[in-house]
């Protein structure tokens, strides 16, 4: 079978493409000179490994040999992993959007030689449906547009491109990030959540990872009990649904429906990450059990799916169908099969639990069912006649049949790719897991992960590398990579006390406001323009300042919360001044999208506002007082906090810790102080005291 130009990829996305009769080009500038030569519009395809209806179009569409005839005879077919180009994917997903008021993946876009949008969608069938014309219908009438019209279809490309251009560059929104900001933030979501199921809107779903972790910095601070019940329905709402895997934990990527019953089920790392963060704290916060083990349930299945346990790092995502008959087959049962999994009683157990019957959830096969916990196991226990402690066992040992029988169906495929943003993203979550739970093994993996990105990824003059696959290092110049892996190493500083980690992160912040950093609007730019390889296209050339958190937290909101605890950990001016910066620079825009599309954002605003606490530990890091004292502080809920460990022998301390060190108590022993604004709680040596000291905080609305 002849190959197409693919071939030669690391993505797994675009290697599976390489037998489709379309003569695909990556991306590159290759194709865009080809498409200049021979004069004929470029038809780009974004999508991802993960993604059902990419698979979907492959097969309807591109692998159909008399629909690749025409994309042959009047295109130039580019084919991305967005994935391994988000920054593509971005600006394409834009511009689409302008134009048709929707986006999402695949994304089909067609292009002038010069990579300008005139035309596109989303997925198109094989034949009209869905309100939707075939793709040999929109093939046909896009190349006849472009042969006749071409003035026009140049014309709208080029007054698409320069509004984008400047509404992203050079219009900015006035606004001020203040309390009144906050507050209208949280009205709005009190307006959108769903106080039946949790969340916020109505169908489709989406976990919002960044907003939870706004709500749960704020309800910290002022204990108001709405902002709690929030959070907690939320959690509850997702973790008992279908989103949520119920035998192999984690999360699919979205429900389809209201009550988080019917997802989407591709597993993404970053989601994982998000929400592994959210479980911990809304654990830390309220102490419910089901939030504790569920967010376990997460860090099982990265270690059994997602883990590199050889080199260590986490693999990008997993698939949600193991084939292109099925819809997520994999994860869902009919009535039988569970029956045939688990022994008798405990089947009758689960059936009620999860609402297994003959008739499931599932459109392409009505007889599979999603399992959600339809019913609590008290209420099981009064349907059947069983103690409670009955339920319970057979409905664990249940489980634990059913995960052994669906170990042996075959699983779907996981992308093996490392990417640099998204490891950041869950070595932070799984520190501060570890730091929570007390548990040493994902600390240390989670070290050993961020020890790998940092030997493979990072380079002193070209940065951070955006992912590496079998040794193969892809595509630089990511502002994304640079402030996750920064979020990482301030984690692993907290985590181990140890000034390595923090000297690695000043290292990896000062490459990126040397790079990233907009003179001009101030903020970070998505991609740094002397390192990134664009291929000459002016669509590249758009400014971007990521704000939103889209599809995860936005990368200028995540570098605010890391200048601001790097200034705290080094009093380095340089950092609070780029982080004010970035605040006042975002005020309007954030307050346009809201707390919803912009929480992360919001959280840092609220750390802004209102200050989080620095603890300062002075003594010996191997001293047993100092380890107590640590411990305290790591386990503690204190959202945006910082912890200093300072000993005699260290070359540098901020100038406030000097002060600290004069006091009798820090010259008697291993001592903590709890700051915040500039004001510090009388030193401590007890680890209960200081935990108390974080739990409590300053109050008010």
């Amino acid at each position: 079978m002849t190959e197409n130009r693919l071939a030669g990829e690391t993505s797994s996305y675009l290697r599976a493409a390489a037998h489709q009769p379309v003569h695909w080009f990556p991306w590159g500038e290759e194709a865009f000179l080809r498409a200049k030569e021979l004069d004929r519009p470029v038809l780009l395809d974004i999508g991802a490994s993960w993604c059902h209806w990419c698979h979907v179009i492959d097969r309807e569409s591109y692998e159909d040999p008399e629909v690749a005839a025409i994309i042959n005879e009047h295109f130039v077919a580019v084919k991305v992993d967005r994935d391994e180009r988000p920054d593509v994917d971005a600006r394409y997903q834009q511009a689409v959007g302008a134009l048709t008021g929707q986006g999402g993946w695949p994304l089909t876009a067609f292009l002038t030689p010069d990579g300008k949008v005139f035309y596109g969608g989303t997925y198109f069938p094989p034949k009209d449906a869905f309100n939707r014309p075939s793709f040999r219908r929109v093939l046909l009438a896009v190349e006849d547009h472009f042969r006749t019209g071409k003035a026009e279809a140049l014309r709208d490309a080029e007054s698409l491109h320069r509004a984008l251009a400047e509404g992203r560059g050079s219009v900015g929104l006035e606004g001020t990030m203040n309390e009144a900001m906050l507050k209208e933030g949280v009205e709005q979501l009190r307006g959108q959540f769903d106080p039946v199921n949790g969340g916020f809107g109505t169908a489709p779903k989406f976990p919002h990872p960044g907003t939870i972790g706004f709500l749960l910095a704020r309800h910290h601070r002022t204990r108001e009990e709405g902002l709690r019940k929030i959070v907690a329905r939320t959690l509850t709402g997702m973790a008992k649904g279908g989103v949520h895997d119920q035998v192999g934990g984690g999360f699919h990527r979205y429900s389809t429906d209201g009550q988080w019953i019917v997802p989407h089920f591709e597993k993404m790392l970053y989601d994982n990450a998000g929400l592994l963060l959210n479980y911990v704290q809304g654990w830390q916060a309220t102490r419910d059990p089901l939030f504790r083990a569920t967010a376990e349930g997460v860090l099982a299945w990265a270690d059994e799916v997602l883990s590199d346990r050889t080199r260590g790092g986490y693999y990008a995502s997993q698939d949600a169908d193991v084939g292109l008959e099925d819809d997520g087959d994999y994860f869902t049962w009919t009535l039988d099969e569970l029956r045939a999994a688990v022994a008798k009683d405990e089947a009758e157990v689960l059936a009620r639990l999860y609402d297994v019957g003959e008739r499931g959830e599932m459109r392409h096969d009505p007889t599979r069912n999603v399992l959600y916990i339809a019913e609590e196991i008290p209420g099981v226990g009064n349907a059947l006649g069983l103690p409670v402690e009955t339920v319970e066992t057979r409905a664990r040992e249940g489980r634990r049949r059913l995960k052994a029988a669906r170990d042996r169906r075959k699983a779907p495929a996981v992308d093996p790719t490392v990417y640099a943003s998204w490891n950041g993203m869950m070595i932070a979550a799984a520190l501060e897991a570890a730091c929570a739970f007390g548990r040493e093994d994902v600390q240390a993996f989670a070290l050993r992960s961020l020890g790998r990105i940092l030997d493979e990824l990072w380079t002193k003059d070209g940065g951070m590398w955006h992912g590496t696959l079998d040794g193969t290092r892809k595509v630089r110049g990511l502002l994304e990579d640079h402030v996750y892996v920064v979020d990482a190493l301030l984690a692993a500083h907290a985590a181990t006390a140890d000034p390595a980690w923090l000297r690695r992160g000043e290292e990896i912040m000062t490459f990126a406001l040397k790079h990233f950093w907009d003179a001009e609007r101030d903020g970070f730019l998505d991609i740094a323009p002397d390192l990134h390889e664009g291929g000459g296209l002016a669509t590249l050339e758009i400014r971007r300042r990521p704000l939103e958190d889209s599809p995860y937290a936005g990368a200028n909101a995540v570098a605010a919360l890391g200048l601001q605890r790097l200034h705290a950990l080094t009093g380095n001016d340089t950092y609070r001044l780029r982080h004010d910066e970035i605040m006042v620079a975002f005020a309007g825009e954030a307050s346009r999208y809201g707390a919803l599309y912009c929480g992360t954002y919001h959280l840092a605003a609220e750390l802004w506002i209102h200050r989080p606490a620095e603890v300062v530990l002075l003594g010996p890091r191997d001293d047993p007082r100092t380890l107590a004292l640590h411990a305290a502080a790591r386990r503690t809920f204190a959202p945006g906090k910082t912890i200093l460990v300072a000993e005699g022998t260290d070359p540098y301390v901020p100038a406030a810790v000097e002060p600290m060190r004069a006091t009798k108590e820090a010259k008697a022993g291993p001592v903590a102080f709890v700051c915040q604004a500039s004001v510090c709680s009388p030193p401590t040596a007890d680890p209960a005291r200081l935990e108390a000291l974080l739990e409590g905080g300053p109050r008010g609305p």
